[in-house]
């Protein structure tokens, strides 16, 4: 029986760039897929004649640029085009611009009201210095703070130079912000509610959380953190879609000597007297590795996939305990035509971004406390796109792709299992919603994809429909994500390894987890990992 150095589960984009990775440094690479595609959430895929659906992970700006330098992905064929604006569409009929340039948003700004568009740049000043703590240790392995190695220390070390570089109010007000509510941020800036609820919008999207809990303005944060062609913060679409970044990390990896096995999920992770040695899969094959690497999310993997009387029982409890709660659901619809939102002025460049009908920060609140209850929100937040006017390779001549991302959406209905009729009023209320602001929007539809939580987990593989394979609240960053003891990407089974979005940095189509993986697995065997000159600035 042939021996792989590596088998990589779950062909989604951080299983690809960890198997890149690791075939490029020489290491006889197989990753295997459940489903008969690759991409995991990020995947592009024709469920309607001449159309390509972004059918679950839709807007790109946190893949690194290293790792595209790295895997060669632009020579691969991926392309980040970058959208122009946005807009929230307010009750009253008006609206609120949002543009590329920061000039311009601060003119928008003064047009709702000057005090705000002062505060705007303190606002992006102290963003952007947010960014640049955190983003240096988005590619490094967190330390582990109870550990007397030399690296942990090392790590630790680095943790306190940055920290203690700040001044004595920033150190305070970097405290504050990985702690405190979005809203409660949001207040010491601005006074405007439609100026808010747009700036909340990137606290909310796909956690458990609203946008008055604890914690939110974190995850506003990890969605500032990217970047397109240099813009940090920016975001944009791929061209031919979000699998367009799995199918050029497939390529690098198959110019690396790597190989996929699509249609071929695993059963169980084969452990023999305490050491990962293959995997079994659902038709009953068995392959053997030398080290298996999984893309699963932390339950998945522990609670599906591992025999729990290979795992201690310490360990497994923090597993259960782990956060995975869902909060969102999608529709990808095709279109007929370009649907008209009479608030915009013709020609405005805002329709090219992001759309989203919630026009304050207790309106949001509002759609969470429905969540809490149990059932999806009677007036859910959208975050709506139509990125064929940027790339139209999407859709037929004339013909237009909208991707609405919904929150919120609970992983069970009161309790129990969604219903198909619990999915088509769902998908029912988004529509009203849009009909509302777009007049004759129903009439465009010509096909409709709608995916809750079930769908997410019983097609993606993402427990409880969680987009980011676990919660990006404080206690499950760094060094304990996943879980303490275990954040370094290693498990309690030797050379059983983890790589998805349930590791640190978290969740996004960042491609951070696999590749920072992945050098653990080089450091271990002694193998140099491949990379650019970029790394040598962190």
């Amino acid at each position: 029986m042939k021996f792989h150095d590596a088998i990589v589960v779950g062909a989604g984009h951080n299983g690809l760039v960890a198997a890149c990775y690791l075939a490029k440094a020489g290491l006889d690479v197989l990753v295997v897929e459940k489903n008969d595609w690759i991409g995991g959430a990020a995947v592009s895929r024709s469920l309607h004649p001449g159309f390509t659906y972004s059918n679950c992970s839709y807007v790109s700006s946190l893949l690194r640029p290293e790792i595209m330098r790295d895997l060669d992905l632009p020579r691969h064929g991926l392309q980040i085009l970058p959208y122009e604006g946005g807009a929230v569409f307010t009750r009253d009929g008006g609206y609120l611009a949002m543009y590329r340039d920061h000039d311009a948003n601060r003119r928008e700004f003064a047009r709702h009201s000057p005090r705000d568009a002062e505060a705007y740049d303190r606002y992006a000043r102290d963003i952007l210095r947010q960014c640049r703590f955190i983003r240096p240790l988005l590619m490094r392995t967190p330390p582990d703070p109870t550990s007397f190695k030399p690296r942990d220390l090392s790590e630790l070390a680095f943790l306190g130079r940055k920290f203690f570089g700040l001044t004595e109010t920033e150190r305070y007000d970097m405290i504050r912000f990985w702690t405190m509510s979005i809203s409660d941020f949001l207040d010491e800036y601005f006074e405007h509610p439609v100026i808010k609820a747009y700036l909340a919008v990137s606290a909310i999207i796909g956690t458990a959380l609203g946008p008055m809990s604890p914690g939110s303005a974190y995850v506003l944060l990890h969605h500032y953190m990217g970047d397109v062609d240099g813009n940090v913060g920016a975001w944009g679409f791929a061209r031919g879609g979000m699998g367009s970044i799995t199918q050029a990390l497939a390529k690098s990896l198959e110019a690396a000597g790597g190989k996929i096995r699509a249609g071929s999920g695993v059963a169980r992770i084969l452990v023999e007297k305490g050491r990962a040695v293959g995997v079994v899969l659902d038709n009953g094959d068995e392959l053997r590795a030398r080290r298996v690497i999984s893309n699963l999310d932390l339950k998945r993997t522990f609670l599906t996939c591992v025999d729990e009387k290979d795992l201690p029982a310490p360990f497994v409890k923090q597993v259960r305990r782990f956060k995975t709660r869902g909060s969102s659901g999608k529709l990808n619809i095709a279109l007929d035509g370009l649907p008209r939102f009479p608030a915009l002025p013709d020609g405005s460049p805002c329709i090219k971004g992001d759309l989203h009908f919630t026009d304050s920060v207790e309106r949001m609140e509002r759609a969470y406390d429905d969540w809490k209850a149990g059932h999806f929100s009677a007036d859910p937040f959208q975050d709506m796109m139509i990125p064929t006017l940027i790339d139209p390779t999407m859709a037929p001549p004339g013909k237009h792709f909208m991707s609405c991302f919904v929150q919120y959406a609970p992983p069970k209905i009161e309790g129990r299992d969604w219903g198909d009729a619990d999915r088509d009023a769902f998908a029912e209320t988004v529509i009203a919603q849009i009909e509302a602001h777009a007049p004759g929007f129903r009439n465009l539809i010509l096909h409709m994809e709608v995916r809750t939580p079930r769908e997410l987990e019983a097609e993606v593989g993402l427990t409880e429909g969680n987009i980011f394979q676990g919660e990006l609240t404080f206690d499950q960053l760094l060094f304990n994500r996943p879980v303490p003891g275990a954040s370094q990407y290693r498990s309690p089974v030797k050379d059983l390894w983890m790589c998805g979005s349930t590791t640190h940095p978290g969740g996004g189509v960042m491609g951070a987890p696999g590749r920072n993986a992945a050098a653990e697995i080089l450091r271990d065997a002694r193998k140099p990992l491949a990379m650019s000159d970029a790394y040598a600035v962190l």
